[in-house]
C-alpha cells in the first residue's frame, strides 16, 4: 500500500485548518434598487439567522461603527456614482453590541452583455485571526511545505501593506484563496508578486486594484498553465 505524501498530507490539513478559522462570507451588491444579498456567514457576522433579515444599505450603515460609518457611506457613494470595486478595512457593531474588524473584498458584478451592474466580494472578519495552536502547526510545517518562501513572503507584505494586517492574517487570506481557488499556494503568491509592477500607485485607487489582482490572479495563473 502507498503511503501518502506527508508534505501534501500537511499542505492539505493547514488549508481545512485556516478556512475553517478564518470567517468569510460572501456579498452580492446590484446597483440599481441598491439591493444586497448577504451569504448566511456574513448574516451570522451581524448577528442575525440567515433568511431572517432582508439586507439593505441603511441596515448595513446602522450597524456600522460609528467612528467608521461616513467612511462606508463615501465609498457607497463613489460606488454607485461611478462604478468599479468597492473596497474598505473597517469595524461594525453586531445585535449583541460585539465589535468586528473586517476587511471588504470587492470586484466589478457585470450582466451578459459585460455592463456593470454592481459588486460582488466578501467580508472577512479579522475579529478573531489565527489560534496560536493552528500559529504553532504553520510554523513548524512551513519549511518542509514549501521550496521557496520568498514568494509567499513578499505577497504576505504585499497584503500587510495594503490591508493594514498582521503577518497571520496576510498569511490567512493567501491560504484562502489558495484552498478556494484550488490553486497551489505557492503559485497563486507567485503570480501576485509578479503582477504588483502593474498596479498604479495612486492614493485613492491602490487597494480597488490590489481586490482585482488578489479576487482574480488564479485566472492568470490558469491560462498560464494552458500555453
Amino acid at each position: 500500500m502507498t503511503k501518502p505524501d506527508p508534505a501534501k498530507r500537511a499542505q492539505l490539513e493547514m488549508a481545512a485548518a485556516a478556512g475553517s478559522h478564518l470567517n468569510v462570507g460572501s456579498f452580492r451588491f446590484w446597483f440599481v434598487g441598491q439591493r444586497w444579498e448577504w451569504s448566511d456567514e456574513v448574516a451570522r457576522m451581524h448577528g442575525y439567522e440567515p433568511g431572517s433579515v432582508v439586507p439593505t444599505t441603511e441596515l448595513l450603515l446602522s450597524h456600522k461603527h460609528p467612528d467608521d460609518r461616513q467612511h462606508v457611506q463615501d465609498l457607497l457613494d463613489h460606488l454607485l456614482h461611478y462604478g468599479g470595486s468597492f473596497s474598505s478595512r473597517h469595524r461594525f457593531i453586531d445585535t449583541s453590541g460585539g465589535e468586528h474588524t473586517v476587511i471588504v473584498l470587492a470586484d466589478r458584478m457585470v450582466d451578459d452583455s459585460g455592463a456593470v451592474v454592481g459588486s460582488e466580494g466578501y467580508y472577512i472578519d479579522l475579529t478573531d485571526t489565527f489560534s496560536a495552536a493552528r500559529r504553532q502547526v504553520l510554523d513548524d510545517s512551513l519549511p518542509e511545505l514549501f521550496e521557496s518562501r520568498a514568494a509567499i513572503e513578499q505577497a504576505k507584505g504585499a497584503l500587510m501593506l495594503v490591508y493594514r494586517i498582521n503577518a497571520d492574517a496576510a498569511f490567512e487570506i493567501l491560504l484562502w484563496r489558495s484552498q478556494q481557488t484550488n490553486t497551489k499556494l505557492r503559485t497563486l503568491a507567485s503570480q501576485v508578486v509578479a503582477e504588483l509592477d502593474t498596479l498604479r500607485y495612486q492614493p485613492d485607487g491602490l487597494r480597488r486594484e490590489f481586490d482585482h489582482l488578489l479576487l482574480t490572479v488564479h485566472d492568470r495563473v490558469v491560462r498560464s498553465r494552458d500555453r
